[in-house]
């Protein structure tokens, strides 16, 4: 048995052969239509989520398999006290495998420890979200045909920011990779995220303006200043507003640029960015419930 709590938990050999999966299933979806059939995931929301919650419950109900669970603490022990530990030994008599988000770093690890079926970290707090990186290395290498020999720019709130930590951790493994971060210094990449590229020798630049640096990239991945993050309102509102991609800074990219968004957006996007074919983050939504399919049959070791 398996967990999935960090990116880093699969080699980069498993993480290409679940993009080939999920690439498999997006071309042959009838093939994989009941190979779930009988198994059953539990969806545990400790915090808020409209993509990742659906996308794993589309994913398991299109492989003929069933759902279960609560989409936030409230509706669920947690609001009578009980334990994180407490509550994935009770649904793990239910379900055969679990997805879980929770608001603080480390409980999916803290879980992982005492449940008896595989978990998956669906984000904790400003730490990891391995899926939605899968997501992202599906969307980059159906956009732009390849996962080595880019340059790829991160937008906006880097410090805590959880995907943008899980996709340089998992970009850095690949060939000629480098990065750019673009942020406010109150919002920079942490220190021990940047320690990790100066070991391994990877290039990065750290600037404070996109419109600086937006032609040299071949991706964009632009994120929100996330206000449940911050313990201080008055340095969410001078911060939120740092970064807004727009026409005019489009115009200075490249024409086979792909923009890149986890979402939920606020502002930080355009709307009027979403009819340039560079804007990827719909079509990246979709590609998330593709690669949870293939890491469902995965952890559940389910062949076709």
């Amino acid at each position: 048995m398996r967990h999935l709590l960090d990116i880093r938990d699969l080699s980069l050999e498993e993480i290409d052969q679940l993009l080939d999966r999920a690439e498999d299933i997006i071309e042959n979806p009838k093939k994989y239509s009941e190979c779930m059939h009988g198994k059953k995931l539990a969806t545990l929301f400790f915090e808020p989520s409209t993509r990742t919650r659906l996308s794993f419950e589309a994913a398991m109900m299109e492989l003929g398999g069933n759902v279960l669970g609560f989409s936030e603490a409230k509706s669920s022990s947690a609001a009578k006290g009980e334990s994180v530990a407490d509550t994935v030994r009770t649904v793990s008599c239910y379900a055969d495998i679990i997805a879980m988000r929770h608001p603080r770093e480390g409980a999916p690890t803290a879980a992982a420890q005492v449940c008896p079926v595989p978990i998956i970290n669906a984000g904790d707090g400003g730490h990891n979200h391995p899926t939605q990186t899968l997501t992202d290395l599906l969307t980059i290498r159906r956009e732009k045909g390849r996962l080595n020999q880019l340059v790829i720019g991160f937008c906006g709130d880097l410090k805590f920011g959880r995907t943008v930590h899980s996709l340089i951790h998992a970009m850095m493994r690949y060939e000629d990779i480098r990065f750019v971060f673009i942020s406010p210094k109150e919002l920079r990449v942490p220190d021990y995220v940047l320690e990790t590229l100066q070991k391994h020798g990877i290039g990065y630049t750290e600037v404070e303006k996109l419109e600086d640096v937006i032609g040299t990239l071949d991706v964009l991945y632009m994120t929100r200043v996330q206000r449940e993050r911050f313990f201080n309102e008055e340095e969410y509102l001078r911060l939120k507003d740092s970064y807004v991609l727009d026409l005019e800074k489009m115009e200075l990219a490249r024409k086979d640029l792909a923009v890149l968004h986890p979402l939920p957006r606020v502002n930080e996007i355009s709307v009027k960015v979403d009819s340039d074919p560079r804007a990827c983050y719909f079509r990246q939504v979709l590609y998330g419930k593709f690669v949870r399919e293939a890491l469902l049959m995965k952890l559940l070791e389910v062949e076709v």
